[in-house]
C-alpha cells in the first residue's frame, strides 16, 4: 500500500496541472503606441528614387552638361556647369520628357536630346 500511495498522489498532481492553461506572459517595457491606429489607416509612403547614373555629355555645340539619372525614370538632375546649381526635371510617368521652367530632356545615359529656355535644341552623347 504504501507505494501506491505515492504513484496515486503523483497521478493527482499531474491531473490538476492538466487542467491548468499553460499560457506564456510577454512582458515588454515599451508603452502601446498611442498612433497605431492612426498609423494603420495611412496611405503608403513612397521612397525617393536612388541615383540610377550621374553622366557627363558633350552636345553637337561642344558643350558639356551634367545629368545625374534616376531610377523610375521620372526625374533628372541637369547642370549645366561643372559646379552649377542643378535643376530639376520631372516626368509624370516614366517615358515623357522630363521638364521644369523651359527645360526638357528626353533620352538615356548613352544619348539625349535637351532643350534649354532661348536656346536650340541640342543633341548630347557621353
Amino acid at each position: 500500500m504504501r507505494k501506491t500511495l505515492p504513484i496515486a498522489a503523483a497521478a493527482i498532481a499531474l491531473c490538476a496541472l492538466a487542467a491548468c492553461e499553460n499560457k506564456t506572459e510577454t512582458v515588454t517595457t515599451q508603452a502601446p503606441d498611442p498612433q497605431a491606429a492612426e498609423l494603420a489607416k495611412a496611405p503608403p509612403v513612397e521612397l525617393p528614387p536612388a541615383m540610377k547614373a550621374s553622366v557627363t555629355f558633350r552636345c553637337k555645340d561642344n558643350s558639356l552638361v551634367y545629368v545625374d539619372f534616376f531610377s523610375g525614370d521620372k526625374q533628372a538632375l541637369l547642370k549645366t556647369e561643372k559646379g552649377g546649381t542643378p535643376i530639376k526635371l520631372t516626368a509624370e510617368k516614366a517615358g515623357d520628357a522630363l521638364v521644369a521652367d523651359g527645360y526638357s530632356l528626353t533620352g538615356t545615359p548613352k544619348s539625349i536630346t535637351l532643350t534649354r529656355p532661348g536656346k536650340p535644341t541640342l543633341t548630347c552623347r557621353t
